[in-house]
């Protein structure tokens, strides 16, 4: 699992099995009916328990922006941000051909269906800054280009309440690079 190495993975299986039985028969079955009730968003792909994820069913959200997003976590830190209302797509990955992962992989056939039903007019790219990432990004930028929308990525660069002398310097000359104008 991601974030969780040999030697914490044991200690979870360890404590699970000797002292938690309960639990891990709890964990067993809430996975299980995971797996039998979650699948993807028949709109965004972010994943839902049915045909739309609570977010695509939702009326209130600005159907003229979209978000691309590598994945379903991306989705809910852009949402715990409180500063977006519009709508999303999430690609469930980046591209890679060395692993395989292309266009097609990607939903990019539907990302562009979706574009052209006409009701977005900007997208938002918020992919990883990451070499596969920023491919991601030109990849779907020139997509959504041919559509003739407006096409904005996310600021990146120095963290809000970061300093400079703890940023490293890909990342600040990112920062440099994207300067925007004051007042």
């Amino acid at each position: 699992m991601p974030g969780i190495g040999p030697k914490s993975a044991q200690r979870l299986a360890f404590r699970l099995l000797q002292d938690e039985r309960g639990a891990a028969q709890e964990l067993s079955e809430a996975v299980t009916v995971a797996l039998e009730r979650v699948g993807r968003c028949g709109r965004c792909r972010m994943l839902a328990e049915g045909e739309l994820c609570e977010l695509c069913a939702s009326q209130a959200r600005d159907d003229s922006q979209l978000c691309v997003v590598e994945s379903p976590a991306d989705v809910l830190a852009v949402e715990n941000s409180g500063a977006y209302r519009g709508r999303y797509f999430v690609l469930m990955g980046h591209l890679s051909p060395l692993d395989g992962i292309g266009p097609a992989e990607l939903g990019l056939h539907e990302l562009d269906l979706l574009l052209a039903e006409g009701r977005v007019r900007e997208v938002i790219l918020a992919t990883n800054s990451t070499v596969e990432g920023e491919a991601t990004a030109h990849v779907v930028s020139e997509l959504a280009r041919t559509r003739g929308l407006s096409v904005t990525r996310i600021a990146q660069g120095v963290p809000f309440g970061g300093e400079l002398e703890y940023v490293d310097g890909g990342t600040l000359a990112h920062a440099l690079t994207g300067r925007q104008q004051v007042g």
